[in-house]
């Protein structure tokens, strides 16, 4: 049976996180899972609350996150993917189920986030091989 994954993707940067979206489902489909649901919130900092919904429904094996934190004129990029990450391995724990990182940033530019799209190929590969090795 495929692993089914359960994509939280951020709308901030959607030029960006659109093609990131679009590699993630075919590489997953390349690894023969299935992206059977995804939920869209506005930005990384958001992400939590909609893997924790995701994950509390029970319909996924695992959870892809996917978003693009680029570089402004304060820390805020850091702090963000700083706190979104902490929340994500988090909750990764509480549920016992894999939510891998497809988030990059911080501190680039948005020529260095559209040259690393292929962080979501790397979240889905992560979150495939994790649901394997558990099981």
């Amino acid at each position: 049976m495929a692993i089914k994954l359960g994509f939280v993707v951020s709308e901030f940067n959607r030029d960006i996180t659109y093609m990131m979206e679009i590699e993630g489902k075919e590489h997953a489909e390349f690894l023969g899972a299935e992206v059977t649901e995804t939920v869209y919130v506005p930005g990384a900092y958001d992400m939590p609350l909609a893997i924790k919904r995701m994950l509390e429904k029970g319909d996924v094996d695992a959870v892809v996150t996917i978003g693009c934190v680029i570089e402004g004129a304060t820390q805020h990029d850091e702090i963000v993917v700083q706190h979104a990450a902490r929340k994500i391995i988090d909750l990764s724990l509480e549920f016992g189920k894999p939510v891998s990182l497809g988030i990059s940033g911080p501190g680039m530019t948005r020529l260095e986030a559209a040259e690393r799209v292929d962080y979501a190929k790397r979240a889905v590969e992560s979150a495939v091989k994790m649901v394997k090795r558990a099981g």
